[in-house]
Protein backbone atom coordinates (compact mmCIF):
# COMPACT_ATOMS: atom_id res chain seq x y z
CA UNK A 1 0.00 0.00 0.00
CA UNK A 2 0.47 3.44 -0.44
CA UNK A 3 -0.53 6.53 1.01
CA UNK A 4 -0.88 10.25 0.00
CA UNK A 5 -0.99 13.25 2.11
CA UNK A 6 -3.86 16.10 1.83
CA UNK A 7 -3.65 19.61 2.87
CA UNK A 8 -5.11 23.08 3.33
CA UNK A 9 -5.05 26.40 4.60
CA UNK A 10 -5.62 25.59 8.31
CA UNK A 11 -2.54 25.90 11.08
CA UNK A 12 -2.18 22.04 10.87
CA UNK A 13 -1.99 22.06 7.25
CA UNK A 14 0.76 24.93 7.63
CA UNK A 15 2.94 23.28 9.74
CA UNK A 16 2.51 19.79 8.55
CA UNK A 17 4.27 21.24 5.12
CA UNK A 18 6.80 22.73 7.05
CA UNK A 19 7.97 20.29 8.99
CA UNK A 20 7.88 18.33 5.88
CA UNK A 21 10.64 20.33 4.63
CA UNK A 22 12.82 19.42 7.96
CA UNK A 23 12.33 15.82 7.08
CA UNK A 24 13.01 16.31 3.78
CA UNK A 25 16.27 17.85 4.33
CA UNK A 26 17.02 14.81 6.86
CA UNK A 27 15.71 12.22 3.99
CA UNK A 28 18.36 14.65 1.62
CA UNK A 29 21.42 14.44 4.03
CA UNK A 30 20.85 10.24 4.11
CA UNK A 31 20.99 9.81 0.32
CA UNK A 32 24.11 12.27 0.42
CA UNK A 33 25.68 9.53 2.62
CA UNK A 34 24.67 6.92 0.68
CA UNK A 35 26.56 8.39 -2.21
CA UNK A 36 29.30 9.52 -0.47
CA UNK A 37 29.91 5.63 0.82
CA UNK A 38 29.22 4.17 -3.02
CA UNK A 39 31.77 6.69 -4.17
CA UNK A 40 33.92 5.75 -0.72
CA UNK A 41 33.45 2.21 -1.83
CA UNK A 42 34.76 2.33 -5.12
CA UNK A 43 37.84 4.12 -4.18
CA UNK A 44 38.43 1.41 -1.71
CA UNK A 45 38.09 -1.30 -4.61
CA UNK A 46 40.51 0.37 -6.61
CA UNK A 47 42.74 1.59 -4.56
CA UNK A 48 43.34 -1.96 -3.56
CA UNK A 49 42.98 -3.14 -7.46
CA UNK A 50 45.54 -1.26 -8.96
CA UNK A 51 47.95 -0.03 -5.92
CA UNK A 52 47.48 -2.45 -3.29
CA UNK A 53 46.32 0.37 -1.44
CA UNK A 54 42.76 0.44 0.55
CA UNK A 55 41.18 3.31 2.29
CA UNK A 56 42.43 3.51 5.71
CA UNK A 57 39.49 2.24 8.31
CA UNK A 58 37.12 2.28 5.79
CA UNK A 59 35.11 -0.09 7.73
CA UNK A 60 35.16 2.36 10.26
CA UNK A 61 33.90 4.89 8.41
CA UNK A 62 30.87 2.61 6.68
CA UNK A 63 29.99 1.45 10.44
CA UNK A 64 29.35 5.37 11.26
CA UNK A 65 27.25 5.92 7.83
CA UNK A 66 25.03 3.30 9.17
CA UNK A 67 23.24 5.44 11.69
CA UNK A 68 22.84 8.37 9.07
CA UNK A 69 21.28 5.84 6.26
CA UNK A 70 19.51 4.29 8.39
CA UNK A 71 17.57 7.08 10.60
CA UNK A 72 17.87 10.03 9.35
CA UNK A 73 14.71 9.50 6.90
CA UNK A 74 12.63 7.73 9.31
CA UNK A 75 10.34 10.65 9.86
CA UNK A 76 10.47 11.24 6.12
CA UNK A 77 8.85 8.16 5.73
CA UNK A 78 6.16 8.49 8.39
CA UNK A 79 5.20 11.18 6.61
CA UNK A 80 4.33 10.02 3.29
CA UNK A 81 3.08 6.38 5.76
CA UNK A 82 5.40 4.45 3.80
CA UNK A 83 6.45 1.81 6.80
CA UNK A 84 5.71 -1.29 6.41
CA UNK A 85 2.58 -2.02 8.43
CA UNK A 86 -0.52 -4.80 8.31
CA UNK A 87 -3.69 -3.20 7.79
CA UNK A 88 -5.83 -6.48 6.74
CA UNK A 89 -7.96 -4.91 9.89
CA UNK A 90 -8.43 -1.25 9.29
CA UNK A 91 -7.86 -1.03 6.11
CA UNK A 92 -11.64 -2.17 5.97
CA UNK A 93 -12.90 0.56 8.85
CA UNK A 94 -13.99 4.03 7.36
CA UNK A 95 -14.27 7.44 8.89
CA UNK A 96 -14.62 8.26 12.68
CA UNK A 97 -13.29 4.28 13.51
CA UNK A 98 -10.74 4.40 11.44
CA UNK A 99 -9.07 7.67 12.65
CA UNK A 100 -9.67 6.72 16.03
CA UNK A 101 -7.63 3.10 15.74
CA UNK A 102 -5.23 4.97 13.63
CA UNK A 103 -4.63 7.87 16.56
CA UNK A 104 -4.38 4.87 19.32
CA UNK A 105 -1.49 3.49 17.57
CA UNK A 106 0.04 6.56 16.50
CA UNK A 107 0.17 7.51 20.66
CA UNK A 108 1.49 4.22 20.77
CA UNK A 109 4.23 4.36 18.38
CA UNK A 110 4.92 7.78 20.46
CA UNK A 111 4.97 6.07 23.43
CA UNK A 112 7.74 3.49 21.92
CA UNK A 113 9.91 6.67 20.34
CA UNK A 114 10.04 8.55 23.44
CA UNK A 115 11.66 5.35 24.92
CA UNK A 116 13.76 5.01 22.06
CA UNK A 117 14.92 8.36 22.42
CA UNK A 118 15.84 8.35 26.37
CA UNK A 119 17.69 5.24 25.91
CA UNK A 120 19.50 6.20 22.76
CA UNK A 121 20.71 9.58 24.45
CA UNK A 122 21.82 7.74 27.21
CA UNK A 123 24.34 5.43 24.80
CA UNK A 124 25.31 8.64 23.31
CA UNK A 125 26.16 10.27 26.37
CA UNK A 126 27.86 7.66 27.58
CA UNK A 127 29.99 7.27 23.96
CA UNK A 128 30.92 11.00 24.49
CA UNK A 129 31.55 10.93 28.06
CA UNK A 130 34.71 8.28 28.21
CA UNK A 131 35.78 9.18 24.37
CA UNK A 132 34.70 5.92 22.73
CA UNK A 133 36.73 5.43 19.12
CA UNK A 134 36.55 3.17 16.43
CA UNK A 135 38.95 -0.01 16.43
CA UNK A 136 40.88 0.87 13.35
CA UNK A 137 41.83 4.54 13.02
CA UNK A 138 39.51 5.79 16.46
CA UNK A 139 37.09 7.52 15.17
CA UNK A 140 34.67 8.98 17.52
CA UNK A 141 31.59 7.26 17.74
CA UNK A 142 29.06 9.92 19.77
CA UNK A 143 28.24 11.53 16.47
CA UNK A 144 26.81 8.79 14.70
CA UNK A 145 25.32 7.75 18.03
CA UNK A 146 23.92 11.52 18.55
CA UNK A 147 22.10 10.79 14.77
CA UNK A 148 19.87 8.43 16.77
CA UNK A 149 18.35 10.43 19.34
CA UNK A 150 17.99 13.39 16.89
CA UNK A 151 16.38 11.84 14.08
CA UNK A 152 13.97 9.75 16.38
CA UNK A 153 13.20 13.14 18.23
CA UNK A 154 12.16 14.45 14.41
CA UNK A 155 10.01 11.45 14.41
CA UNK A 156 8.63 12.01 17.37
CA UNK A 157 7.10 15.45 16.28
CA UNK A 158 6.04 13.97 12.96
CA UNK A 159 3.53 11.95 15.44
CA UNK A 160 2.26 14.46 17.73
CA UNK A 161 1.49 16.47 14.21
CA UNK A 162 -0.15 13.20 13.29
CA UNK A 163 -1.99 12.83 16.61
CA UNK A 164 -3.31 16.44 16.15
CA UNK A 165 -4.40 14.97 12.73
CA UNK A 166 -6.54 12.57 13.86
CA UNK A 167 -7.71 13.73 16.78
CA UNK A 168 -9.38 16.82 14.34
CA UNK A 169 -10.45 13.94 12.00
CA UNK A 170 -12.45 12.25 14.53
CA UNK A 171 -13.93 15.53 16.00
CA UNK A 172 -15.06 16.79 12.07
CA UNK A 173 -15.32 13.01 10.75
CA UNK A 174 -14.69 12.42 6.88
CA UNK A 175 -12.09 10.15 4.46
CA UNK A 176 -10.53 12.89 3.60
CA UNK A 177 -8.42 14.33 6.76
CA UNK A 178 -5.30 16.91 6.29
CA UNK A 179 -2.01 16.04 7.64
CA UNK A 180 -2.11 12.24 7.55
CA UNK A 181 -1.15 9.66 5.05
CA UNK A 182 -4.85 8.47 3.57
CA UNK A 183 -4.14 4.76 2.22
CA UNK A 184 -4.39 4.73 -1.28
CA UNK A 185 -5.55 1.25 -2.97
CA UNK A 186 -3.22 -0.95 -5.10
CA UNK A 187 -5.39 0.04 -7.99
CA UNK A 188 -4.74 3.98 -6.92
CA UNK A 189 -0.93 3.51 -6.94
CA UNK A 190 -0.46 1.95 -10.42
CA UNK A 191 -3.20 4.65 -12.02
CA UNK A 192 -0.62 7.50 -10.76
CA UNK A 193 2.20 5.47 -11.59
CA UNK A 194 0.57 5.18 -15.00
CA UNK A 195 -0.09 8.79 -15.29
CA UNK A 196 3.58 9.73 -14.33
CA UNK A 197 4.96 7.78 -17.33
CA UNK A 198 2.75 9.18 -19.09
CA UNK A 199 3.25 12.84 -18.22
CA UNK A 200 6.77 12.19 -18.71
CA UNK A 201 6.89 10.54 -22.40
CA UNK A 202 4.29 13.17 -23.02
CA UNK A 203 7.12 15.98 -22.64
CA UNK A 204 10.07 14.04 -24.29
CA UNK A 205 7.40 14.05 -27.32
CA UNK A 206 7.46 17.84 -26.69
CA UNK A 207 10.67 18.23 -27.07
Amino acid sequence: MSASVLHDDTSLSKADRWFFRLESLLNLIAGLVIISLVALATVNILGRWLFSAPISGYIDWVEQAMAFIAFLGIAYTQRLGGHIRMDIVIGRMHGRWLWFTELLTTLLMLLVTVVLIYGSYLHFWRAYSIGDSSLDINLPTWPAKLVVPVALTVLALRLILQIWGYGRAIRKGGDAPIAVPLIETAADVAAKEAESVTGEEESVDKK
